[in-house]
């Protein structure tokens, strides 16, 4: 997902293209991913802003804390926004589940992906059209305490040649029951002989502190046509 089980823009098509002969040279040399080699390629993206209360201590402590103080309140309000408390607890640490993982596709049933991921090794985990428009939606649920700077990566490597590495910033969120739900900007899968076949990715949640709240390893393809049955 290139913004979401990423693939590539269509601006990156370009880019793409000019792997193609490194892509081919390598299916003759070998099969195999090398997701270790591009996890520290790129700079981990920062927050515009970051939270910061102090010693790290639960949300519920840091709510209390100094609670006759009228503008520290107020100014903690500013910060956090309204908190559910009943999602609050006594942890320090926050708590990210995602409930929820989709490739929405314009005039196709969404693409429903399993969380955690269930894909088998070389069996692919969803099929996409050559040329089609797709984008990721996601939701979450934070509690017990804020989680700073969480962000969305997604690698994809063709025949063990990386083609595609996003990174998008999501932010800072505060504990609440009910999901957070996120749409990443429309995509469009690349076209042509060697855009198709089989791909492997990593897609992973983490947040400021490099805490992985998903992290997992998958296949995909991309195909001339979309296969009989979505």
């Amino acid at each position: 997902m290139s913004a979401a089980v990423g693939i590539f823009s269509a601006s990156k098509q370009d880019g793409f293209k000019k792997n193609e002969e490194l892509v081919d040279d390598s299916e003759a040399k070998n099969n195999v991913d090398h997701h270790e080699d591009d996890e520290e390629d790129d700079c981990m993206l920062k927050p515009e802003k970051e939270l910061d209360l102090g010693p790290q201590l639960s949300l519920k402590e840091q709510l209390e804390k100094d609670n006759d103080d009228e503008s520290l309140r107020r100014w903690k309000e500013q910060l956090l926004g309204s908190v559910d408390m009943s999602a609050v607890g006594e942890i320090k640490e926050p708590e990210v589940k995602i409930e929820s993982l989709s490739l929405v596709c314009p005039g196709r049933p969404d693409i429903v992906l399993p969380v955690p991921f269930a894909s088998q090794p070389k069996s692919s985990l969803f099929v996409l059209r050559e040329g089609c428009r797709y984008r990721l939606k996601f939701s979450f649920t934070v509690s017990d305490n804020v989680v700073s700077g969480l962000k969305y990566t997604n690698t994809a490597w063709k025949s063990g040649v990386r083609v595609d590495n996003t990174k998008v910033m999501l932010g800072t969120f505060s504990p609440q029951k009910e999901p957070y739900t996120y749409e990443l900007e429309e995509e469009t899968t690349p076209s042509g002989f060697f855009a198709r076949g089989s791909y492997s990715a990593r897609t992973k949640f983490v947040d400021d502190d490099g805490k992985a709240y998903l992290d997992m390893n998958y296949h995909f393809e991309i195909q001339k046509k979309w296969p009989s049955s979505p």
